[in-house]
Formats: structure tokens, C-alpha cells, sequence
């Protein structure tokens, strides 16, 4: 099958999502490893090579098999009553106690069957509408009915499980709101995007998605490195990683002036000489020096053992010693590692600078927990003319006032701060209604496009003289007609 084929197969690795009724979670698919998920506690290891989309039931003993389809069973002439008037939930209506489901439940009964039993023995049941009754059998299966989906992580699911489970790691920002910031982004394959972002790399995975491993993103990040839990989650093929680059805010400033540098990267004969260590041991002069600092310690120890000691301390010092020894070769093996390591990272760090330099960015996507006007105001300078950028907040304020400084600074058209409104409904027969329970807010976006920027101040007495003369070439054109 396909990599992302509709017919994908779960395999041992895999990124995977649990899914059951609106509540999602995001698994590695490992072998013995229990997971938790709704109050049920089950294995994964029997849905390795189903196909994306399976439907499992979780068995005695924590197993998952596929559900087998069953046909609902209509009864004829189901006994309803006509309203819920008469019904009093007074908690007695249920025959069968706690002890009797478990009972049932250890004996090893499906879920079925239980909510059979349950129907069966509620005093009620035949008293409530058809509406109340098929919600009833519905909450029973839910609680009795452990019925599992496991689905291939996308954007869609991703956005609405961190949404639902974890808003904050993703300020807030709602699934339809992302939707939104994808298309104003204009984002597609061979893009070249700069993504600033602090939800936990889920607007990164998002862009990644969309652009299907062709293009370029670097992404600029707060603090130490960048986050990226939620991009782990969506289980991109390695290449979609190639032309993936990150860049620190705080160098931005140093790169606009031109004062960037990687502090001193390693000239090249260093590197060259780190991958021969790399590829024979260790190039003979660094064995021979190794071998002189080696042999001091030994001639140092046994100078520190009193004279008056026996024999026995003879031979912890010189086991002290090879201890020494293997602790100075580890240490030096790691100090080469970290070398290593940091001439990539210095490497990297470079490349995505030379990225940026060229000011030819395709788009700017931004949706971070800091103030957006500094970080759009810098961020900007690295976007080609005549492109789209895209700020998400969660609160409108700080955009309001970003909008009002892009007015000031120019180099933008097209200025507009816009809020989605997202309500669910509930769609059946006879009951088709708006969910009772609505988000709130999905936050704020403020999107634009880049155009030149004149740089001086004489932009604005120019486009004032314009002005002046467009009316006025119009004007002889009507004086010249015939009356």
C-alpha cells in the first residue's frame, strides 16, 4: 500500500491516533507497552498491519480485535411512550446493582449484552420517547462498549485533539482558525515559508503537511532550540526533514545589521581533521599525547600513599588509576563528540542564515505567545515583495496595534484582522439542532501582503503630488470634449 494511501497499514513505529466518539490521543504503536486511553487500558500489539481506519473492540486481557460490522437490530414496533412528563429520576430505575455489571463484566460478557441486560431491567425504558431511548442505549454503550478507531494523524485530527485536550500548549488557537491561516498563507509545495510559532510545533507540522516535503521552512524560535512535539506526532517520512532549518529570534536583529556571526566557527582544516578522527580512531598525534597524559597520573599516585600503609592500598591506587585512565579517554572521546556536534549545529546555523540573507521569502506565518508587532517589524524584512504573511494572537488588542504600525511603517496592502465563528450542530432526523456547548474564541488573525518598501521619508509627498496630478490630466480630457 500507498505510504499515505487511503489503505496505509499500522505498523510497529508508527505515529498513530486513538479515536473514540469526539476524543482523540496520539500513541507510538509499540509492542507490550499499555496504554490508556478513556478509562480502558488495552495493548496495540494486535492492530499492527490493519489498515488505518480500523475499528477495534478491546477484549479480556487488554487485546484489541477488529470489530466485526453488526447490523442494528430494529425490534418491530418498538414500545415508546408519547413524552418524558412522567419520568422521575430518582436513581431506582435500574434493577441490576454495580455488583451485577462487574459480575457480568468478569464472566467475560460483550458490551452488548450488557446494555441488553441493562435495557432490560430499567423500569423506564419502555416510558421514554424513542428520542430519550435511543440516547440512553447510546450513553449505556459508550460506558460498556469498548470500541477503539485508530486513524493516521493529519492536521485536522492533530489541530482538534490539542485543542480539545491541551488548548494552552497551543495558545488557543482553534482547528478552523489554522484552516484559515493555511489558506491566507497561501502555502503550497516549493514554497520557501518562514514559520515563527510557539504551539508546540503544531502550525509547523500544519505547513509541512500542506507542502508535502518540496520547499523549504525555517523556522525561527524563542529560547534554547525549537519545539516540536506535536510535528513528531503527524510521523512525516525522513525527508520532509532535509529542508527544514531553524533560526534563533535572538540573532535576528545582529543578521539585519550585518553583525552575525556564529561565534568563530571552526576554520575548515579543524573539520577535516575531526572527520579523519572520526573515520580511523584518532589522527598519531592525538594518540601519542593521549598516551603521555595517560602515563602521569601513574607516576603521581603512588606518591600519595604514606609510606606506612601495606600493600593492599598499592593495589586500589593502581586500580584508581586504569579507573582514571578509562575516565580521561571517555572524557576526551566526549569532548570530541561536542566538537563535533557543535560544528554541525554552527553549520546549520549558517545555512539558515544564508537563507534568510536572501530576502526572498515566499510567506510569514506567525503565531506565537509574544507580542506580534517586534517580531512581525523584523520578521517582515525577510519576505520578498508581493507575499503573503499571516499573524495569529489570541487576544485582538496586540494586533489591533500591530495593524496600526504596519499602517505607519507602509510596505503592506490588504491589511485585514479577522476573527472565524465556529458553531457545531448536531444533525438527525427530527433533531437537528446547534450543540449546546460552543467554543468560545479560536483567536484573532491579522493578514496582509508584502509590497516594496520605499525607503525615506519622501514617499509620502510623492504619493501627495500623484494625487494632485491624476485629477488634473482628467480634467483637460473632459474640457477638451464638444460640448
Amino acid at each position: 500500500a500507498m505510504e499515505g494511501g487511503p489503505s496505509a497499514r499500522i505498523r510497529e513505529g508508527d505515529c498513530a491516533v486513538l479515536k473514540r466518539d469526539e476524543v482523540f490521543k496520539a500513541v507510538s504503536v509499540l509492542r507490550r507497552r499499555k496504554i490508556i486511553f478513556e478509562k480502558q487500558w488495552f495493548y496495540l500489539d494486535n492492530a499492527i498491519g490493519h489498515i488505518y481506519g480500523t475499528t477495534f473492540e478491546v477484549t479480556s486481557g487488554g487485546n484489541l480485535q477488529p470489530k466485526q460490522e453488526v447490523e442494528e437490530t430494529t425490534t418491530e414496533t418498538k414500545e415508546a411512550g408519547t413524552d418524558n412528563r412522567n419520568i422521575v429520576d430518582d436513581g431506582k430505575s435500574q434493577k441490576l446493582t454495580h455488583d451485577d455489571i462487574k459480575a457480568l463484566k468478569d464472566k467475560g460478557i460483550k458490551g452488548q449484552e450488557i446494555v441488553q441486560q441493562l435495557i432490560e431491567n430499567s423500569t423506564t425504558f419502555r416510558d421514554k420517547t424513542e428520542f430519550a431511548q435511543d440516547k440512553y442505549i447510546k450513553k449505556k454503550k459508550k460506558k460498556y462498549e469498548a470500541v477503539i478507531t485508530i486513524v493516521k494523524p493529519s492536521t485536522r485530527i492533530l489541530s482538534t485533539m490539542y485543542y480539545a485536550r491541551e488548548p494552552g500548549k497551543i495558545n488557543h488557537l482553534r482547528y478552523d482558525t489554522l484552516a484559515q491561516m493555511l489558506t491566507l498563507g497561501n502555502i503550497h509545495a516549493g514554497n520557501k515559508m518562514i514559520v515563527m510559532e510557539t504551539c508546540a510545533g503544531l502550525v509547523l507540522g500544519a505547513v509541512m503537511e500542506r507542502m508535502g516535503g518540496y520547499g523549504s521552512i525555517i523556522q525561527m524560535y524563542p529560547g534554547g532550540g525549537p519545539v516540536r512535539a506535536a510535528t513528531s506526532c503527524f510521523g512525516f517520512p525522513k525527508p520532509f526533514f532535509d529542508n527544514l532549518h531553524e533560526f534563533p529570534l535572538s540573532k535576528v536583529q545582529s543578521l539585519l545589521s550585518g553583525t552575525f556571526s556564529t561565534e568563530t566557527l571552526p576554520a575548515e582544516p579543524e573539520e577535516n581533521a575531526l572527520v579523519e578522527e572520526e573515520s580511523n580512531g584518532l589522527s598519531e598525534e592525538k594518540q601519542s599525547s593521549l598516551q603521555e597524559t595517560e602515563e602521569e597520573p601513574a607516576t603521581e599516585a603512588p606518591m600519595e600513599i604514606n609510606p606506612t600503609e601495606e600493600q593492599d592500598t598499592m593495589d586500589i591506587n593502581a586500580e584508581d588509576v586504569e579507573f582514571k585512565e578509562n575516565k580521561e579517554k571517555e572524557n576526551k572521546e566526549n569532548v570530541r563528540e561536542k566538537q563535533i556536534k557543535q560544528w554541525e549545529r554552527r553549520k546549520k546555523l549558517q545555512e539558515a542564515a544564508a537563507l534568510l540573507r536572501e530576502k526572498n521569502a515566499d510567506g510569514l506565518i506567525v503565531a506565537s505567545k509574544f507580542h506580534p508587532t517586534p517580531l512581525l517589524l523584523s520578521l517582515l524584512e525577510f519576505v520578498a515583495p508581493s507575499r503573503p504573511f499571516v499573524v495569529y494572537c489570541q487576544y485582538k488588542e496586540p494586533l489591533l496595534e500591530c495593524y496600526t504600525k504596519l499602517r505607519e511603517r507602509g510596505g503592506v496592502i490588504n491589511l485585514k484582522l479577522s476573527e472565524t465563528w465556529l458553531r457545531n450542530y448536531q444533525v438527525l432526523p427530527d433533531r437537528s439542532h446547534p450543540k449546546l456547548t460552543m467554543s468560545g474564541g479560536g483567536g484573532y488573525l491579522l493578514s496582509g501582503i508584502t509590497v516594496v518598501l520605499e525607503k525615506g521619508k519622501s514617499d509620502s509627498s510623492n504619493s501627495e503630488a500623484l494625487k494632485m496630478e491624476e485629477p488634473s490630466s482628467k480634467r483637460c480630457k473632459l474640457q477638451d470634449l464638444p460640448c
